[in-house]
């Protein structure tokens, strides 16, 4: 079994990422105990399917990966995100929801570490993991779940605080 292990985000405003790899299946953990979201991941002859967070409050994984390529939609056809990689040797590229309201995706492992950035420079996250055995295109993937759980959450908070003001008279 091998670990999955890092933090998406900086150290106020991230979720950090523990899962074990059993060689077909990832499980774990995004965030904490209390405001986080389980993570369940199989992959079965280049296909995978999964679900981030629990029935009520999370999104599906469903899609294709390889050695050379990640291509899959997170959560639904119509409330969902899509997710294309490229995996060029160790250096991960792509875009996560599209071209235009969309984020870039730029990861590079070096050795048994994953870093690099989800989104762009103003408004995009950090990658470190720990990925020991568990392929690039499974932790790449694993990456951006993370991220979008996290992007999910904080856009909760923001409309929650807005809302909250939203009756107020000044």
């Amino acid at each position: 079994m091998s670990k999955l292990d890092g933090r998406i985000g900086g150290l106020t405003a991230g979720y950090d990422l523990h899962a074990d790899w059993d060689g077909s299946r990832l499980t774990g953990r995004i965030g904490g105990q209390f405001q986080g979201k389980d993570i369940r991941l199989e992959v079965q002859s280049g296909d995978v399917n999964g679900r981030v967070g629990g029935v009520f409050a999370g999104f599906d994984v469903d899609g294709d990966v390889s050695g050379q390529r990640v291509d899959v939609r997170l959560g639904g056809r119509v409330d969902g995100d899509s997710l294309s990689l490229s995996i060029g040797g160790d250096d991960v590229r792509g875009r996560f929801s599209g071209r235009i309201a969309g984020k870039d995706v730029a990861l590079t492992r070096r050795g048994e570490r994953l870093s690099g950035r989800i989104g762009g420079v103003v408004d995009g996250k950090d990658v470190s993991l720990s990925l020991a055995d568990v392929p690039l295109e499974v932790a790449a993937l694993a990456a951006v779940c993370a991220y979008k759980a996290l992007e999910d959450e904080q856009a909760q908070s923001a409309a929650a605080t807005g809302a909250s003001g939203a009756g107020t008279a000044n």
